[in-house]
C-alpha cells in the first residue's frame, strides 16, 4: 500500500454538520449584536478552528472569540452533538475497506474531540478507527490547530504500535493542506466538503468522489 496509515478530517470530508452549525453559529452572531452571514460566508467557517473565524471573520478579539468559542459549544451540547449530522454518501463503506485492508486510521480534527466520538459512535464507526484525535477540552484546547491534531493522532497511532512513516491526511480545507505540511505529511484533498477550489492548490492529489479515494488509498 501506498500509505501505512491513513488521518482523516471530520468537518466537510467524513461529515456534515452545516444542518446544526449555520443555526448555532447565527445564535451566536445575533448574542453580539453582529449582521448575520449569508450562507455563502457560514460555509467557510466549517471546518477552520472556530476560534480563528469568530477573529478573522467576524472581528472579535482573542478573549471574546474564546467568549464566543464557549457559548457555540454550550449550544452544541444542548442540541447533541450528532444532531443535524450526516455522513457523505460512500464514506462508511470505505472507512471498512481501509480497516480491512490493514490500513490504520486516525481522526485528525479540530472538532471537540468528545463531539467527534459523539458523531462517530451514533453511526457506529469508531471501532474502524484506531485512534480518535481531535481539539482538546476548553480551555487548554480552545486555540488547537489541525498541526496539534494531527500530532497527537499520530502519536496516539505509534502508542497503539501503528507504523507511522508514510501517513496522509484526507481533507477538504486549506487548514488541512497547511497543517500537514507542517509534518510533511501529503494531503488528499476532497472536493464534496466547503473549501474552495482554490485551497487545494499544495495538496498531494485532489479527487471528487469516494470511488476515486478509494482508488488513491488502496491501489
Amino acid at each position: 500500500m501506498a500509505y501505512s496509515c491513513i488521518l482523516w478530517d471530520v468537518d466537510g470530508t467524513i461529515a456534515d454538520a452545516s444542518a446544526g452549525i449555520m443555526p448555532r453559529l447565527r445564535k451566536v452572531f445575533a448574542s453580539y449584536g453582529l449582521p448575520e452571514p449569508d450562507a455563502t460566508e457560514l460555509s467557510l467557517w466549517i471546518g477552520p478552528p472556530m476560534h480563528e473565524s469568530f477573529q478573522l471573520r467576524a472581528g472579535l478579539d482573542e478573549q471574546r472569540a474564546h467568549e464566543a468559542v464557549d457559548r457555540y459549544r454550550e449550544l452544541a451540547k444542548a442540541d447533541g452533538y450528532a444532531a443535524s449530522v450526516t455522513i457523505y454518501p460512500g464514506v462508511p463503506e470505505l472507512l471498512r475497506e481501509v480497516r480491512d485492508a490493514g490500513i490504520p486510521q486516525s481522526t485528525a480534527s479540530t472538532k471537540p474531540e468528545n463531539q467527534v466520538r459523539a458523531i462517530l459512535d451514533h453511526y457506529e464507526l469508531t471501532d474502524l478507527f484506531t485512534a480518535i484525535s481531535g481539539a482538546r477540552p476548553v480551555p487548554e484546547g480552545r486555540a488547537d490547530g489541525k498541526a496539534f491534531v494531527i500530532a497527537q493522532a499520530l502519536e496516539r497511532l505509534r502508542a497503539a504500535g501503528v507504523d507511522t512513516s508514510r501517513p496522509v491526511l484526507i481533507g477538504d480545507r486549506h487548514h488541512d493542506v497547511d497543517g500537514a505540511a507542517e509534518h510533511g505529511i501529503p494531503v488528499i484533498f476532497v472536493d464534496w466538503g466547503f473549501g474552495e477550489p482554490q485551497e487545494a492548490a499544495h495538496a498531494h492529489q485532489k479527487v471528487s468522489d469516494t470511488v476515486a479515494l478509494r482508488r488513491a488509498l488502496l491501489h
